[in-house]
Parts: C-alpha cells; sequence; structure tokens
C-alpha cells in the first residue's frame, strides 16, 4: 500500500475524467473500488469532492488515499498505424519547430477517446513525432465536428508552460462560424455561465444562472461579418474563456445556432438545399506566446464543406483583424 499522494495534472491530461486518470496512473485500482472512496471523500482535486466524471484540468492538484500497488504488468501496445495514417496525420501540420507543432484538425476526427470512439488523435499521436525524443502532447481540445488549429507541445516543458498560457487570457483564439439567422446587436458579447448536464457519453451544457454552484464562468465575443440574406450569418468568434462546448451554447441560447449543430440547434440550423448538415465552426486562428521566444501567429484553411457553403453564399474571404477593436479582446 502506497501512503497518501498529491499528483499534479499534466498539461496532456487536460480534459481527461477522473476514473480515466486513475485507470492510467493506478491500474491495480477498480471501477468498484473507487467509487467507494470517491464516496467517502477520500480522493479530493484542489480540495473539493469529485465525482469519477470530472473533467481534469492541468495544474489541479489530486489527493490519493493509500492505494494498493500495482502489479507489474507489461504496457500495452499502441494501436499501428499505417503508412496512409502516418501520411494523412503529416499532411495537416501547418507549423513545426523544436517545441510546438500545430495541425488543422479535420471536421469528424475525435481529439481524444471515449464512449464509442476508436479512432482519436490522442491515440494516433506516433505520427506526428518526427525528430523529437518523444511523442507531442495535446495543449488544449476542438469538438469533434469542429476543424481548425490545433496546438500540440513536443517537449514536457512546453506542454507545461501552454498548459498554463491557455488559463490566461495572453491567448487570442478566432473561430469562423454560420449561424442561423442575423444577430441583432450584429457585434456584441454573450456574458452566460454554463453548467454540464448530462453523462460523459451524451455531455452538453447550459446557459444558467451565476447563482448556480456549477456554473462556470464563460465569456464570448461575436462580431457579425457578413449577412446571407435573412436565414444565415457568417460571425466571428473570439471566446475569452474556454468552456466545453461553449461557443455552440452561447450562439444557441441568443437563439442563433451555429448551422449543422446536431446537439444546440434547432429546425432553423439545418437550411438545407446547398448547405450541407454539418458543424459550420471553424477554429480560425490562435496568437500565444511562444513557450521560448516571440509570438505565435497560426491560421488554419477552412475545411471543404465550409468552402462549399461560402462559394454557394457567394461569401469573400475578408479579413478580420478589425472585427473586435471595439472589445478590447
Amino acid at each position: 500500500m502506497s501512503g497518501v499522494e498529491n499528483r499534479e495534472v499534466r498539461a496532456d491530461e487536460d480534459g481527461m475524467r477522473l476514473d480515466r486518470w486513475f485507470k492510467v496512473h493506478y491500474p491495480a485500482l477498480n471501477h468498484g473500488r473507487l467509487q467507494k472512496i470517491l464516496r467517502g471523500g477520500q480522493v479530493r482535486v484542489d480540495g473539493a469532492r469529485v465525482r469519477a466524471n470530472t473533467r481534469l484540468e492541468p495544474g489541479q492538484s489530486i489527493r490519493v488515499p493509500p492505494l494498493p500497488d500495482a502489479p507489474e504488468r507489461a504496457d500495452k501496445p499502441r494501436r499501428a498505424l499505417s503508412r496512409k495514417d502516418i501520411q494523412q496525420l503529416r499532411s495537416l501540420v501547418i507549423f513545426r519547430d523544436d517545441h510546438v507543432l500545430a495541425i488543422n484538425k479535420p471536421s469528424g476526427l475525435a481529439v481524444q477517446g471515449g464512449t464509442q470512439t476508436d479512432r482519436h488523435l490522442d491515440a494516433m499521436l506516433d505520427a506526428l513525432t518526427f525528430d523529437a525524443d518523444e511523442r507531442p502532447r495535446l495543449v488544449h481540445r476542438l469538438d469533434r465536428d469542429t476543424s481548425g488549429v490545433l496546438l500540440l507541445a513536443r517537449t514536457r516543458k512546453a506542454a507545461t508552460d501552454l498548459g498554463r498560457l491557455f488559463k490566461t487570457r495572453d491567448i487570442r483564439k478566432t473561430y469562423w462560424a454560420l449561424v442561423s439567422g442575423a444577430p441583432r446587436p450584429a457585434n456584441g458579447t454573450i456574458n452566460m455561465p454554463l453548467a454540464k448536464t448530462g453523462h460523459a457519453g451524451e455531455q452538453r451544457v447550459r446557459a444558467v444562472e451565476i447563482e448556480d454552484p456549477k456554473a462556470q464562468r464563460a465569456v464570448t465575443h461575436y462580431a457579425t461579418v457578413t449577412n446571407a440574406g435573412v436565414t444565415t450569418a457568417w460571425v466571428v468568434l473570439r471566446p475569452e474563456t474556454g468552456r466545453t462546448h461553449q461557443l455552440r451554447a452561447h450562439m444557441a441560447a441568443i437563439a442563433h445556432p451555429i448551422v449543422g449543430d446536431r446537439k444546440y440547434g434547432d429546425r432553423h440550423s439545418n437550411p438545407g438545399g446547398e448547405i450541407e448538415m454539418r458543424l459550420h465552426l471553424h477554429a480560425r486562428s490562435l496568437s500565444l506566446p511562444h513557450p521560448v521566444r516571440g509570438r505565435l501567429e497560426l491560421e488554419a484553411e477552412m475545411p471543404d464543406h465550409m468552402k462549399r457553403t461560402w462559394a454557394f453564399l457567394n461569401l469573400d474571404m475578408m479579413p478580420d483583424e478589425d472585427l473586435f477593436a471595439e472589445f478590447d479582446v
């Protein structure tokens, strides 16, 4: 039996469920025993009682009570990658140096595994090792159906530094989206706390009153580039916080859900016809301090289904540098 430990959540464990974290670090602990010590409050995250499905954040401290030692066992081999997998993943790279790597994640590719998700980026990161001594680490996430800039750390130190950065406002994320209807006002800020609901396999978030103890602060700035008639609009979104499904839930909360959003949309978010029923949300750019020097300015090309929609609606690829001048973000 080991004694009480306090372990820090690593940057590459951002978003990992607590029960998954225990399975990785304490394989001898079965699910029933974990549930028992959780109910007894013996496991704490930053001093608070937690549940098995709690999502972890880098830097959090996990109190681990005395547990049985893990038996000696061989590491489970990772799924072998085909040459096609390797070539496809490497074709997504939009930036690489000794410290960080960025890809243009395609819509439909999950970042991490979960219920009924066998194929995901986290399981294929060996393809993006290149000349490094270790496989890259995830430092943030995008929803499965959201495309765009996804940043990875190529060293443990870079992962730690970037994990801290993603908790600050020194990172500027810019998303492009097609939404149902024309937002009024055309530019604005959505300041609505969000709370998670449902179970891990079908998790959602909802806007709640700030007094709700389960709510987390969530702020999104939006600016309308142009209206495409009265049915849709091209908006640029800049989240000030980084909550699960934040942009999708916020736009739905103001009655302008993102086109193709099957989870938060309504009948108006599926215009039909030439516009495909796929999520029209793209992480267009990411601006942040480099872990070692200067600043990174990353930009990702839109996915094909959004390009086809933009062409159908005759939307020009306009620069968006001045859209947020009034927001001081």
